[in-house]
């Protein structure tokens, strides 16, 4: 018998996450009887914090989010896709992109990560709720705050979660973020933190410590008319799936402001092979698996996950289990926001994030945090472009 080939991956702590990469990795054992794949899992804000150094020198692949990808790509912590896989491979995943997501795992004109997964903000609401006190879906920024007034809204206003929808809101008050060597003018970013201010006011402030998931989890469990509607979060295509929590939620696209609808900021996650791998071959081959049409639609979507292949967001079968979240969202994937792509990107995030949050909690100005943002962007764009 010869020595199996023993890989370690690392991915994060949802089914989304992790039970979709561990089904792909049990198939794919099935199919190579001789490699053998170990899964561990982190918490999303660990999967978001991790120093990629450190889990490149542990694991062979990775589950990483693509504001990494610049940082990875220039320390030489990443195989490039190129170097392995077919071209006729990468330019099906680069044609059946959801949104930005393929691209935002390029750099210097490689690819470093292949998009398994794809996510943005979306609206989520309980149709029980809906219809038990008589709502219509709001479809204007307007109506989500006249909601929000009556009891009806929720938000998931956790730190990085806030960064994200303020460049939501820059975007919708007529800046594309990150032109220009800032985040947005100050006047243009302060009024995009108030706008969030406006709405988490009029909500439970438990919302202040809800991560999208937390959002979700506690939406598809609560008898709470507050739990009726939230207007963006993180996508979990897992809440509109029957059975998977006491009360379903079903998905939907952003609502109009200024009579233009909400452009999120892309999220979403891929998976990537170490450089110090000992087996690049092996490790290739498992995320060329698990990143292919079948797989994407197959064994990675019924193991919970939110494929990042396009022919997954329009399969049938894949929308019939999941009260057609995928066609319901794919217009509000396809047009979210990218984040900027250089080396100190996670160094203004990492930063940024806390400020964002101190302003929607009351504790800082808009005007004020809006000026240490850019502040923060500029330096972390001079000193690592």
């Amino acid at each position: 018998m010869s020595t199996p080939t023993i890989l370690r991956g690392i991915a994060w702590n949802h089914t989304r996450g992790f039970t979709s990469i561990v089904a792909a990795a049990q198939r794919f054992e099935e199919m190579h009887p001789d490699v053998s794949i170990v899964w561990e899992k982190r918490s999303l804000q660990a999967f978001a914090d991790a120093s990629l150094a450190q889990l490149a020198a542990q694991f062979d692949l990775i589950i990483m989010d693509h504001p990494h990808t610049a940082l990875a790509a220039t320390e030489g912590l990443l195989l490039p896709f190129e170097d392995f896989l077919p071209a006729e491979f990468l330019a099906d995943q680069a044609v059946n992109s959801v949104g930005g997501s393929h691209n935002s795992y390029r750099f210097k004109n490689k690819q470093w990560t292949l998009a398994t997964d794809a996510a943005t903000p979306i609206a989520t609401w309980r149709p029980d709720l809906i219809e038990k006190y008589k709502l219509a879906l709001p479809q204007t920024w307007e109506e989500v705050i006249d909601l929000a007034r009556h009891g009806f809204v929720t938000v998931a206003a956790f730190p990085i979660d806030v960064l994200m929808h303020s460049y939501m809101f820059s975007a919708a008050l007529g800046h594309e973020p990150f032109s220009g060597g800032q985040v947005a003018p100050d006047e243009i970013l302060a009024r995009a933190l108030d706008e969030i201010c406006k709405l988490v006011a009029l909500c439970d402030p438990a919302c202040l410590a809800r991560n999208p998931i937390r959002t979700h989890e506690w939406m598809s469990q609560a008898d709470d008319q507050r739990a009726t509607y939230c207007p963006f979060a993180y996508g979990y295509s897992n809440y509109s799936r029957p059975r998977y929590a006491q009360y379903l939620l079903k998905a939907g696209g952003l609502v109009k402001f200024n009579g233009q609808r909400l452009r999120s900021t892309l999220g979403g996650a891929g998976i990537a092979v170490s450089s110090k791998t000992k087996n690049p071959r092996a490790a290739m081959d498992f995320a060329q698996f698990t990143a292919s049409p079948e797989t994407q639609r197959g064994i990675y979507f019924q193991g919970g996950g939110q494929p990042g292949h396009r022919a997954a967001w329009l399969d049938d079968a894949v929308n019939a289990a999941s009260t057609n979240f995928f066609r319901d969202t794919l217009q509000t994937l396809d047009e979210a926001l990218l984040r900027p792509q250089f080396p100190g990107y996670m160094v203004f995030q990492d930063a940024g994030t806390p400020v964002a949050h101190d302003c929607i909690a009351g504790k800082t100005k808009p005007a004020d945090a809006a000026r240490e943002l850019n502040r923060l962007y500029h330096a972390a764009l001079t000193q690592h472009h």
